[in-house]
């Protein structure tokens, strides 16, 4: 048996309802909040540590050398952000098609996305975002740098 209500009491019910809404709704704000700060948290600490230093020297008999390493090799993560400080010292011939130039540090099939340095003499820092495409690229000098030119080149592996 339903028992009749006044509009007093109905209105009353009414309000606790609203009022019981009204705090449920009011924790969505507080709980994007948190999921956004979740998500920004870890990408501000990867921006933070900034990118990856890989050092190696573009030297006078015309070859890449890694230190540590008898045979040059780079290994990096597809799309990863690279600084590179190349000590760069002029071999025996100088290009006139690279004017300043004592090296180059290319990739041919990605001369487009950046993959043509010029290096000159001593320290060269400069930032390159590492292939899409997994597999191995062959980094050489395009700048006639001297006897041993045609040899100077080094692998880079790109990882998925």
């Amino acid at each position: 048996m339903e028992t009749k209500r006044t509009p007093t009491e109905r209105h009353s019910e009414e309000n606790r309802s609203l009022a019981r809404l009204a705090r449920q709704y009011r924790l969505i704000p507080w709980i994007s909040l948190l999921l956004l700060v979740a998500m920004i948290v870890p990408a501000l600490y990867t921006f933070a540590q900034g990118p990856r230093v890989i050092q190696f020297t573009a030297d006078h008999d015309n070859k890449y050398k890694v230190p540590g390493q008898k045979v040059p090799v780079i290994t990096v993560k597809a799309k990863e952000v690279i600084k590179f400080r190349v000590t760069a010292h002029k071999g025996s011939e100088t290009d006139p098609k690279y004017p300043g130039c004592v090296h180059t540090l290319s990739i041919k099939e990605l001369k487009d996305q950046g993959w043509d340095v010029c290096l000159k003499e001593g320290m060269n820092e400069f930032i390159l975002v590492a292939p899409s495409k997994p597999g191995d690229y062959k980094i050489e000098c395009m700048s006639k740098c001297g006897k041993g030119h045609d040899d100077q080149n080094m692998k880079m592996t790109v990882t998925g």
